[in-house]
């Protein structure tokens, strides 16, 4: 039984038991008309009863969900070792892989071993059983959890109250998990970052120029000793980004004044619309839109100047980029500057301020907080992109700050390094933490000056 099945029999129970409270909430009073009697309206006691059926068998899913894969591998992994010769580690490693794929039906079974095969069976029964196991343990769970608050229904008991502790309760642990997930994704970057920092020198991955991370991740292969200077990665990543901002923010800004201080209701209502729907536009349709017209038209017209441009260029990547930011830029812009309270524009306009001055002194310095935000986070976009850099820029790690040449980023490089066999004892894999790590504390510097420009305007305009 799939674990999609089991959630839907949960919900399913959910609902039976928010009936079955609602109904003893009416019977102990003894029918409807003495609900009055009762200290919370029937339908809190429904609610109550669900809740408490609910919690207990969603936490044996959770529970069974996020250990049921690693506890089935370590069964199968004994019966594969089950008399044999001790098996090494890698060895077992590319065992389990294949054991994996031919589960998932992406590996036909006669392509493995036969030991590999029948490891694949059993996988597959004890998941059969697991799922039906599974079934019974959550189900058994809120049944007993329904039987038990059933049973404690009576006039005087508090439902709402209880309801309602247990909705703060279930909004804090919403919010303890993701708080806990972003400490854990910190903290994994942070250690993989430091096995790295502690193979290549801190010096060399900062002000290093050549990025060459080509090492054998085994001993039988044969590579390089590698060579990490991030350096033409953070030049790369600042230079695309740079093209981007200058595309995205004077137009999405401008469109955002127009749109909202200019444009007339029919042609706002038209074009908002439209200038938003670049925002849903897959990133790997802008990166065949720089490859097949942005870069050769850039080629045509470098030509016709004397230039060379490079068939992967910064400036393809950026300029494409920058289109795509446009409706992040525009979008907060407009919204901040609708926001804008219109007794300060009728107070300029008493002073004898005209329009334009009214939006340049008063409106856009109002909205400069939402304003900032929205760029910040449109820097944030940009920093973060990984297809469109793949497709017009490419791959070449180049120290230039010429925009008509190749470059690549941070992001780029980490999908390198990630992609194919991986060794996480080795320094190629670990860089794409270091870089990771770089990317977080560029993030969180953004967001710091983020709150300190909105701190500051706040103040003044509050």
């Amino acid at each position: 039984m799939s674990p999609s099945i089991v959630l839907l029999l949960i919900v399913a129970l959910a609902v039976l038991a928010f009936q079955v409270g609602k109904a003893r909430a009416i019977a102990v009073v003894g029918g409807h008309r003495e609900v009055r009697n009762l200290h919370s309206l029937p339908g809190h006691y429904g609610l109550l009863t669900a809740m408490w059926c609910a919690i207990p068998a969603l936490f044996v899913f959770v529970a069974w969900v996020a250990f049921q894969d690693n506890v089935l591998t370590r069964l199968v992994t004994a019966q594969l070792a089950e008399g044999q010769q001790p098996i090494p580690a890698a060895q077992m490693s590319l065992m389990l892989n294949d054991l994996r794929n031919v589960v998932a039906g992406s590996l036909p079974a006669s392509s493995v071993t036969e030991p590999v095969r029948l490891a694949a069976a059993e996988f597959v029964r004890l998941k059969r059983i697991a799922g039906f196991s599974l079934a019974g343990v959550a189900l058994g769970a809120g049944i007993l959890a329904l039987l038990w608050v059933r049973a404690r229904i009576r006039p005087d008991l508090r439902a709402r109250n209880e309801y309602e502790r247990l909705v703060e309760w279930a909004l804090f642990a919403c919010s303890a998990v993701a708080v806990l997930t972003t400490v854990g994704i910190v903290l994994s970057i942070v250690f993989e970052a430091g096995r790295f920092f502690s193979i290549v020198p801190f010096t060399e991955f900062f002000f290093g120029t050549n990025w060459s991370p080509q090492m054998a991740i085994r001993a039988d292969q044969i590579g390089s000793s590698g060579a990490f200077g991030a350096v033409p990665l953070f030049v790369g990543t600042l230079l695309i980004s740079l093209v981007a901002m200058v595309v995205a923010v004077p137009l999405g800004l401008f469109s955002a004044i127009y749109l909202a201080e200019y444009a007339a209701p029919k042609l706002r209502r038209v074009v908002k619309p439209l200038l938003e729907v670049l925002a849903g536009v897959p990133t790997v349709v802008y990166g065949f839109f720089a490859v097949t017209t942005i870069g050769p038209m850039l080629r045509t017209i470098g030509e016709s100047m004397g230039l060379t441009v490079a068939g992967e260029s910064a400036l393809a990547a950026g300029l494409v980029m920058g289109i795509m930011i446009i409706p992040f830029v525009s979008s907060l812009a407009d919204d901040m500057i609708t926001a804008v309270p219109q007794s300060l524009r009728d107070g300029a306009y008493a002073l004898g301020a005209t329009r334009s001055e009214t939006i340049r002194q008063v409106v856009l310095r109002a909205a400069l907080p939402g304003i900032v935000g929205g760029i910040l986070l449109a820097v944030s976009r940009a920093i973060g992109e990984t297809m469109i850099v793949v497709m017009a820029a490419g791959l070449a790690a180049n120290m230039t700050f010429n925009p008509l040449e190749a470059v690549t980023t941070v992001t780029v490089q980490i999908v390198t390094l990630l992609v194919g066999d991986q060794e996480f004892d080795s320094p190629k894999t670990l860089a794409a933490f270091a870089l990771g790590l770089m990317l977080f504390l560029v993030t969180l510097l953004l967001n710091v000056i983020a709150l300190y420009v909105v701190r500051k305007y706040r103040e003044q305009y509050e």
